[in-house]
């Protein structure tokens, strides 16, 4: 019964466990039959393979995002970004000029109106003091103005935009959108929104080739970026996604576009709470003007920018790479009305007067001038030529010219400045008596025998220092350079500021006929040194100049006592003369107290006015060169004249821009300090009026004792003063003859000196002979020849005495 029992108690637990699997296999089953999706339900991913995507997927973000973050780094500045221009400002900060490849002038941020960082704001990003570096809102709004006729937008944030114009290239590619991504977010966490902002406002391109903010301003409005208006801030900001488009001068077209966008802006600035409803209803469209300043280098901007940059070199203030880099501001000295007015000088005097289809020589002319302020040393004002880009030299700075006789002045300030005397021991004064005939040798000078030449060789006799100034009489300053020393008068010209480097200033007597070749520029600053009582400071062209708002230290000018007080007012006195009743009367016609003398250069190939009043030293110089081979060319004929002379165009150019240039300002007169007796007149030997006589009536020696009181002596051409400064010669050989050229024709000596006619013969009263053998008067340089020996108190032999009344 127990194993019965037992063996059936087996077999029904093998039952029930069969029926339990039997179960459990068709529970299995129906599940897995109510897991089966069948129909449309297969199409669709379940909730668990969404989950289990997205969770990968994020992952996978997470990961590309750690790995790009990381892998992207923050570039250097691509090159066209960084690239600026040079802006060159006038004295009162209105633009002259801009160079550089790339019209771009950066700013900070405080440079820029509120107005227009607001306008700016409201066109582009709203929301950019509060958004991250990446605003998914900004993208979707953007779309949305976009669709619903709002206007275009970008979807960008202003980060993004400024990583794409100043770390990148502006290609549209996925690889550069990557990158934008990941340094606009490193950008956000290192910088702050101020400085990303300025970049902004500096790299972006609002058209008419201007790029920045601040070129803009100038480009459109003429203005600098701190002076923009709401209204001209708005126009900006709209022109930076279509500058083109919306140029409603270039495109009148699309005006009304061009006003909805702006109103857009405007609109936006009021709800942002950054225009006020009242200001909003009064702004009204701003037009911008056609054209505001040209970039370019054409008219007188080319001479100017050029001789700025040479200023700055030369004072080692900065160097040429430093400055062709770009992004520098700088403020010359240079009056933009002074300016005009000497470019209307220029063309009514001259330019206006030539005849170039007519008169080939009238295409040899050239013009320039400068003017300084004596008082400051700052170049006010330069004439470099009709055109830089037809004339590329300037005029105004170059040195290949020879001075003429507006060097004089220089060797008779070095005799006051050194208290020289003449070859008899009497001190040179404006009253000193010297001989003014023509080919007179120069006495007392052992390198080799001198006689230049007198303006169309006319022989003036005795003539005060005062009158040879006047008449500019050639033989009368060699004789004095000698006297004072050639390298003292070489010296003091230096000491005034011809530049010691100066072509062709040697230390020989021509040195006072001007064979130097200084520059325009030159002698305007050594006459403004006189005009300045003998008080010389370097020139300046330049007030301030800035990089990124940084002033970077100009040179202290350095004002010294070049020479006395009584050397330059004296030289002053004698040239008050000049123009007073000289060669350069024209001069008058500024109608203010002037001084200032005329030159001229070998063969008329040049000819200069070198003047000042109290207020103003101004230099003229009219040259000529062939157009074609550069080769200097004479001047005969040029304007319909027989000749140019210092007194007639230089000098009527030099007393238009004058009286123009003073307008306005108080008449002042020269406050002198004389050399002792320099402001009485004496009268030569031989005068018998208060008034110099006429070169050639009854003062000039002809060789016998008389005057020849019939010689036309005048020398004027077509109402111009008469030079005298021409033909200046070689420099003195040691064999009589001269060097470089140097003849009868242009001052140099001709071998023996002459004999008899000229001084070489009977001498005048009081006159002595030389220690070399000469005879008679004091043109009596060396040999007896015709005239015979010195009669009327003239002493003969080695030791003959010379008489008090004239000197050599």
């Amino acid at each position: 019964m127990v194993a019965g029992e037992a063996v059936g108690d087996g077999a029904g637990a093998a039952a029930v466990a069969d029926g339990s699997g039997k179960k459990a296999k068709q529970a299995k089953q129906a599940k897995q039959a109510k897991r089966k999706r069948t129909g449309w339900r297969r199409l669709f991913p379940t909730w668990r393979m969404v989950l289990g995507t997205f969770v990968l997927g994020m992952l996978l973000l997470a990961g590309l995002f750690v790995l790009g973050y990381n892998m992207v780094h923050i570039p250097k500045a691509n090159a066209a970004a960084i690239k600026q221009s040079n802006v060159f400002l006038y004295a009162d900060g209105s633009q002259l000029a801009r160079d550089g490849e790339v019209n771009r002038e950066n700013v900070s941020l405080g440079q820029i109106s509120k107005a227009a960082q607001h306008a700016v704001l409201a066109a582009e990003d709203r929301d950019f003091y509060t958004e991250s570096a990446i605003d998914p809102q900004a993208t979707l709004r953007a779309a949305w103005n976009t669709a619903t006729g709002k206007g275009k937008q970008s979807g960008s944030t202003i980060t993004q935009q400024y990583v794409k114009n100043y770390y990148l290239a502006q290609e549209q590619t996925v690889t550069r959108k990557v990158k934008e991504f990941f340094i606009a977010i490193k950008l956000d966490r290192e910088e702050t929104k101020a400085h990303i902002l300025e970049g902004y406002l500096n790299t972006s391109y609002f058209g008419r080739n201007a790029y920045g903010i601040q070129a803009a301003a100038q480009a459109y409005y003429g203005v600098d970026a701190d002076e923009l208006t709401a209204g001209q801030g708005a126009y900006l900001a709209s022109l930076l996604n279509a500058p083109s488009e919306f140029d409603v001068v270039a495109y009148p077209e699309n005006k009304d576009a061009a006003v909805a966008r702006w109103n857009y802006v405007l609109d936006g600035m009021v709800k942002e709470g950054w225009l006020s409803e009242s200001a909003r209803a009064k702004t009204t469209f701003p037009t911008p003007k056609q054209t505001v300043v040209s970039a370019g280098m054409s008219g007188q901007r080319g001479y100017l920018v050029e001789a700025v940059k040479q200023y700055l070199y030369d004072s080692k203030v900065i160097d040429e790479d430093t400055l062709r880099a770009g992004g520098h501001r700088i403020t010359t000295t240079l009056q933009k009305s002074k300016q005009d007015a000497f470019v209307k000088a220029v063309d009514d005097q001259v330019m206006d007067r030539l005849d170039k289809k007519n008169r080939a020589v009238d295409k040899y002319v050239r013009v320039g001038g400068v003017s300084i302020d004596p008082k400051s040393g700052k170049v006010l004002a330069m004439y470099g030529g009709i055109d830089f880009t037809q004339q590329y030299y300037n005029n105004a700075t170059r040195r290949d010219y020879q001075v003429g006789s507006t060097f004089k002045p220089f060797v008779f300030t070095s005799a006051v400045q050194n208290n020289s005397a003449t070859q008899g021991g009497t001190p040179i004064t404006p009253n000193t008596v010297y001989d003014g005939s023509n080919v007179r040798p120069v006495q007392g000078w052992s390198g080799g025998a001198y006689a230049p030449e007198n303006e169309d060789q006319v022989s003036y006799g005795n003539v005060s220092v005062r009158q040879a100034t006047d008449k500019s009489v050639n033989s009368v300053y060699a004789q004095m350079a000698v006297d004072v020393g050639p390298q003292r008068v070489e010296q003091t010209a230096i000491d005034l500021g011809v530049p010691e480097s100066t072509p062709d200033m040697e230390p020989y007597p021509s040195i006072a006929l001007g064979t130097a070749t200084a520059s325009v520029l030159d002698m305007a600053e050594a006459y403004a040194t006189l005009a300045n009582h003998g008080r010389h400071g370097t020139y300046t062209l330049v007030n301030k100049i800035t990089k990124d708002g940084e002033e970077i230290g100009l040179p202290k000018q350095n004002v010294e006592q070049a020479v006395t007080r009584e050397a330059a007012d004296t030289t002053t006195a004698v040239l008050q003369s000049v123009v007073d009743s000289g060669t350069a009367t024209a001069a008058q016609a500024a109608g203010r107290p002037a001084a200032g003398k005329t030159g001229t250069a070998e063969e008329d190939k040049a000819a200069w006015f070198a003047g000042y009043t109290p207020d103003l030293a101004t230099v003229v110089a009219v040259m000529g060169q062939d157009p074609d081979t550069g080769v200097h060319k004479p001047l005969y004929g040029a304007m319909g004249l027989p000749r140019i002379n210092g007194g007639g165009a230089p000098a009527e150019i030099w007393a238009q821009f004058t009286k123009t240039a003073l307008k306005g300002t108080p008449v002042t007169d020269f406050d002198l300090e004389l050399q002792e007796g320099a402001d009485d007149v004496v009268i030569p030997p031989g005068e018998d009026t208060d008034e110099p006589s006429e070169p050639g009536k009854g003062d000039e020696d002809n060789g016998d004792g008389s005057p020849t009181g019939d010689e036309d002596t005048e020398g004027d051409t077509a109402g111009q003063g008469q030079d005298n400064g021409g033909q200046t010669g070689g420099t003195p050989g040691t064999d009589g003859g001269t060097t470089a050229g140097g003849g009868p024709t242009d001052g140099g000596a001709t071998g023996s000196p002459p004999t008899g006619d000229v001084g070489g013969g009977t001498g005048t009263a009081n006159g002595g002979t030389g220690d070399t053998g000469g005879t008679g008067d004091v043109g009596g340089g060396g040999g007896t020849g015709p005239g015979g020996p010195g009669t009327a108190n003239g002493g003969t032999g080695a030791d003959g005495g010379a008489g008090p009344a004239v000197s050599f």
